[in-house]
This record gives C-alpha cells, structure tokens and sequence, in this order.
C-alpha cells in the first residue's frame, strides 16, 4: 500500500462541502477523502489534489481524514483537521409593494449573527445599495420604477465569517401611463385607446366603464382596441400597466361619448295621396336626424331635421324603402330597420321554380309594385297546394313526387284585388324514394342489393358509405351489385333516383359488415422448450382471434383480444400447422391459414466436464436425438469457449481452457435459420488449478455449480 498523505490545508467555501489540498503520495493513484460528524461518515475518492468532499450539512465541524489507494491496497488515514462548514444561505422572498420599492424577507439560518443585502440595477447602471442588519427583512426605497433590479445576501457567523450567497432578480411595479388618447370607430362601435409607454411595463389593462358595466381590454403594447361598445352611452377609460412585480395606479378617467342609436318606433302613413309622413322617437346624444327615402327604380331623397318627423311626396306603382339616422359629433347612429311602403300592385314577373327535393318547389319573382300579398298555387296531382306570403319567393311543400304540377303566382292589393292576368307554369316533381328491400352477400367482396321501383324512367344509384370509401352501382331495374367491397369494413347503403326532373331523397339506409380481413404478418417465436409466442398484425374489423398450432401428437389453441399470444405444452423439434380465426365484434370469422411451424430441437441432458491433460475439458451429455448437432458455450471472467462435435458424437474437447475460474455451460441444438437457442439449462462449474485430480463441489444457488 501507498504512503500515508499529509494534509496541507482543510476549508469550507461552500455549506454542503469541504475542500482538502495534499502533497502527492508516490505509487498513489487515488485518494479517499473522509468527513466525520459524530457517528456520520462522509466519504469521495479522487484521482489528485485538491479535492472536495460534498453532501455535508452547513455550519457542522468535521473531522477530515485522507489515505492515499493503489491497487495494493489504501494506506492508513492522515492525522484529522477539524474544519467548519459554513453558514447556508438565507432564502429570500421578495416582492414589489410599490413602483420605487422592494420588499425582502428571509427565514432565520442556523449558527447566523448577521446578514447582508446589497441590491443593485441588474443591467449595471446607478450604484449598489448594501444593508447589513440582525433582522429577517428590509426594504429598499427611491428606486427606479418598472426596472429590474438583482438582489444577494448571505448570513455570517459570530467571527464574521460569510457563509453561502442567495441571489434572486425582482423588477419594481411600473409607473401608471401618461398621455392617454380614446379615438372611437363609429362604424364598429369600438374605441382604440393609446398612451405612451411605460419602463418597465410588461402588460398594460384598459378599462372602460359606464355605471355597472365594465368593459377591458390587455394588451402588450402601447395601444388597445376596446370592441362592443353601446350606442348612446357615455364611457370612462383608464389605464394601467403591468409587469411581474404588480400594477401601476390607473391613469385618471377621460371621457367617451359614443354615437347615437338607430332612432325607433318609426311610422309611415299616407296623410293624403301623394304624401308620406314618416315619423320616429327621439333618440339620447342624437343632434340630428336624416330620413332616406328610395323608391324601386333607384331614385332617392333625403330630408335632414333637429325634430322627430318629415315629409316626402310619393308615387302610385312605387314601393319606397325608408330609414332613418340620428347624428351627433361622435358620427352616424347604425342602421335600424329599413321600411317600406307600397302603394298599388302590379303583376309578377321573372317567375322561376326551383326543387329543393322531390316533395319540395321554391317559386321566385321579382318584386312588383304595391302588391302587399302573393298567392302561389300549384294544381296537379291529388289537389291544390297554397302558399300566401308578402316575399318575392315561396316554398311549396308536400308536393307528390313523380308528378307533373301547374303553377301560378299572384299578386293582391286592397285597392285593386287579385291579378287574375298572371301565366302559369308547368313543372314535373323529382321521382320518389326508393325502398330498400334486402341485401345479399353473393361473394366474399360482392353485394346484391334489391328495391321497389315505383318511378318511370328514372336510374338508380346505389352507394354503400363507410370510412374506407364509397362504392356505387347503378341500374334502371330493381336491383344491382356492389363490386369489390373490403374485408373489415363497416357500410351504410342507401339508394337514389334520378330522371330530367332532379334527384329524388335518399332511401332509409341500411348497415352492412363485411367479414374481418386476415393478419397479412403472423410470427412465431420459441420462448421455451415447450412455450411458443405468436403475434401477428392488427387485422381490419377483426375484435378477437383464435390462434391454433396442431400436430399428430397434440393440439394447443388460444382466444384473445390481444394481437399476440402464448402457447403451451409444445412438443420440441415437431412440425406443426397453423391457422387463425379472425372474429368481428358481430361475430363474422375469417378462416386464415399460414406456412407450417417447426418447434425447436430438443435440449439434451446429463451435461458434464471431464479434465484432460495439457488444461484441457471435455464436455459429456446425453442427446435428444442422434440426428441433432449440438454446441457447447462454457463463459467465464477469463474468457468464452465453445465447441461442436462431429454429427453423431455426445461430447467434445476445449483445449487450453485456463483454471481457477468459474465457468457457465450451456449444451443447445445448432439451429440453421433460427437465433441461438438461450433456454436450455445452464450449469456453473469451477476449474480448479491443482493439477490432473478431479473433485466436485455442489453450491446452493439458482444453478448447480461443480468444482473440478
């Protein structure tokens, strides 16, 4: 073993750790350091000096030893220097009460007489602030608002010796906002405010109030889009900014008037032929008023008034389009309701019907004037259909599909009656829905599907829907066959008709299953001599499999939901079939079969060592079958040897095998496509070096051991 080091100096930077400083020791190639505290032992080893015994409980008095190692052994420990940890650090807990202050406190440290503080811009600039005190807290005052500011301190001890630093990084509160502008959209109803911004701010809060309501908006940046405002409403807005230490004041109030609301209750009335008067409520902020009157042809007046009501001279044959608008500084009110007022009825025209679906006709026309009502009727089929409305469009519903109809629209006014002068149309319904009656599997990927056909010269379209795709096939019969259909899937049929008159609704769909796909990989792994792994691949639709491995001498068999399983009491070095049932959730299978599978050779027994001369080994056992090659692995800490004897031979020989080792044997079949077999038995002997003789010695363990 090495000398015995002299330790030169022992000392205490840090409260978990000691660092030690030595003169080298010659032969020395590490060194192990000791801490001792009582019963406690805190130990490190190191390649040179200095080194630093760490895990060590601050303000504690240790006993520090070293002894020098090398492959001889340690040398017996150095005379011991008492050295103090020192002082941990105090963990401080700051915060921002205001926008020129920071507030730090601190929980007592153990063996502390003092603390210092010091605290200073973290980007330099100004002069450092220090506090020494006997206290857990303080406060630094005038500082700089919203800037970030880094504090440290540490504790010392009675003899002013410091102990370990805490630094942390705490920003003051900004300063509330300065010049603080509203500019109000009044086609949005909405206000952006800005101001100029503040050091230090991260985040800036805009609020805007009017009585109970409260509107904000949070922003990063100088400017914020207050959305949603109210009409006729007068806001307050302020400001404050922002950032990790807390909130400036809110700037003071400035106040918004927003613009007026569209006016209400408005009346036309027809005070005599050839006059409107249109009249409305008065309206909070509203200045003034306009009135917009425009008649169908594009002509348009306006009347401008500080009063609630005006006059406008108006023609027969005309419908007038009428709306109102207050103003004030802030702009224009919304648009309200838009009026209007007809004064005699003409004839539609522009008629046009559309088929919104077999049953279905929407009927359009372009406005006429004066007419206060429409009346479209449709005559055919079993009846008279009606629809009255004062829109320029009606829907006709339950209309018979598959049917021609006559169609006529109306016009009414109280004034003149109905225009009996209009022309009718003739439109045919679309055909009518099919039914589906059934729906046969022809095949493994064919499906027959039969409807009542009860629409003349009508094709049909049959889709089956799923999420691997859509599938089609059409007909002008009752039926037709669906090609091609994946394994696995689950369909949703439905049918169509289809004639020069559209399309007819969908027919009630029907679910449809195909039978789950087979696994396209199946694998089987030996585990052991008598347990087999299969896994295979997840087969589309399939829920359960049923996996069977069979043979003249036995058959194993497992049910699972799982896309693997284990199967045991398999017969070593058999041939085997094998086959799977992919099963659905309904109960569909798919029969699948897979290449044939050949269990493993079988692990031969009796294994044992024999000594030869020249530090040789002969490995016995008793084979399986003589038809079987084997190989022989013995793995030791000195080395890996194995051997394979000639075909037909139980042994072979491993020459210049080195003694006074334990080694592992293992004796398995020689496998031509497969990996190395690594279940068959394992046994540990121990090769002695006294010469020729031979002794055994049996060790309890997991294994047989034998000494030889």
């Amino acid at each position: 073993a090495p000398d015995i080091p002299v330790i030169e100096q022992a000392y205490s930077k840090l409260s978990n750790n000691i660092t030690v400083e030595w003169r080298a020791v010659p032969g020395a190639t590490n060194y192990m350091l000791t801490a001792q505290d009582g019963d406690s032992f805190f130990e490190t080893i190191v390649k040179n000096s200095p080194g630093t015994v760490t895990g060590l409980k601050p303000a504690t008095l240790y006993r520090i030893t070293i002894r020098s190692l090398n492959s001889g052994g340690k040398s017996q420990p150095s005379p011991f220097r008492k050295v103090k940890t020192v002082l941990a650090a105090p963990i401080l807990s700051v915060h921002s009460p205001s926008c020129d202050s920071i507030a730090v406190s601190w929980k007592a440290v153990h063996m502390a007489a003092g603390f210092s503080v010091s605290l200073m811009r973290s980007d330099g600039l100004g002069r450092m602030l220090k506090e020494n005190t006997t206290n857990t807290s303080l406060i630094f005052t005038n500082l700089d608002p919203g800037t970030l500011y880094t504090i440290k301190a540490y504790a010392w001890n009675a003899n002013g010796m410091p102990g370990d630093d805490f630094t942390y990084n705490q920003r003051t509160s900004p300063n509330a906002p300065v010049d603080v502008k509203v500019a109000f959209n009044s086609g949005a109803l909405r206000a952006v405010v800005s101001w100029m911004p503040t050091e230090g701010a991260l985040t800036y809060s805009v609020t805007v109030s009017s009585g109970l309501l409260k509107l904000r908006c949070n922003t990063s940046s100088a400017s914020c889009i207050v959305p949603s405002l109210q009409c006729s409403s007068e806001y307050y807005v302020s400001v404050t900014a922002y950032n990790d230490a807390g909130s400036s004041k809110p700037t003071d109030a400035v106040s918004l008037k927003t613009i007026p609301c569209a006016p209400v209750n408005i009346s036309i009335e027809e005070d005599e032929p050839g006059h409107l008067l249109v009249s409305w409520s008065s309206v909070t902020f509203g200045h003034y008023y306009v009135v917009f009157v425009k008649s169908d042809d594009g002509l348009e007046v306006h009347c401008k008034t500080s009063y609630t009501q005006c006059h406008f001279q108006s023609d027969c044959g005309f419908t007038y389009f009428i709306s109102v608008f207050a103003y004030n500084k802030a702009g224009q009110s919304p648009l309200g309701d838009i009026f209007n007022y007809t004064t005699a009825p003409c004839c539609p025209i522009d008629f046009r019907a559309v088929f919104m679906s077999s049953d279905t006709v929407r009927v359009t026309w372009a406005p006429v004037r004066g007419a206060d009502l429409y009346e479209t009727r449709a005559a055919g089929g079993s009846g008279v259909v009606l629809c009255k409305d004062t829109a320029t469009a009606c829907t006709l519903s339950a209309l018979q599909c598959n049917t021609p109809y006559n169609i006529t629209v109306y016009s009414f006014s109280e004034a003149r009656g109905i225009n009996s002068s209009c022309a009718p149309q003739y439109v045919a319904t679309a055909p009518c829905s099919p039914e589906i009656k059934n729906i046969s599997k022809e095949g493994l990927s064919v499906i027959s599907v039969l409807w009542q056909s009860n629409n003349e010269e009508a094709m049909y379209v049959v889709t089956a829907r799923g999420e691997a795709g859509l599938w089609h096939c059409t007909s002008t019969g009752n039926s037709c066959t669906l090609m091609d259909l994946p394994c696995g899937s689950a369909f949703s049929v439905s049918a169509v008709a289809r004639s020069p008159a559209g399309q007819s609704l969908p027919s009630y769909s029907v679910p449809l299953e195909t039978a789950p796909c087979c696994p396209n990989d199946l694998i089987l792994t030996q585990v052991t001599q008598s347990v087999t792994n299969i896994s295979w691949s997840v087969a589309m639709g399939a829920q359960t499999y049923v996996t069977t491995l069979e043979s003249p001498k036995g058959q194993a068999k497992c049910h699972t939901l799982q896309n693997y399983c284990l199967l045991g009491c398999i017969t070593c070095g058999t041939n085997y079939t094998v086959s799977l049932r992919a099963i659905s959730e309904t109960g569909l299978t798919s029969s699948c079969t897979y290449q044939g599978y050949s269990s493993s050779a079988c692990c031969p027994s009796g294994v044992k060592l024999y000594r030869l001369s020249n530090n040789g080994i002969r490995v016995f056992w008793r084979a399986s079958d003589e038809t079987i090659n084997y190989n022989a692995d013995l793995r030791g800490s000195k080395g890996n040897f194995s051997c394979t004897p000639s075909s037909g031979l139980s042994h072979c020989d491993i020459t210049e095998i080195p003694c006074g080792d334990v080694y592992t044997v293992v004796v398995a079949p020689v496998t031509d496509k497969r990996p190395k077999l690594t279940f068959c038995p394992k046994k540990i002997y121990s090769v002695t070096c006294s010469g020729s003789s031979v002794g055994m010695v049996i060790y309890r363990g997991k294994s047989n051991a034998k000494h030889i």
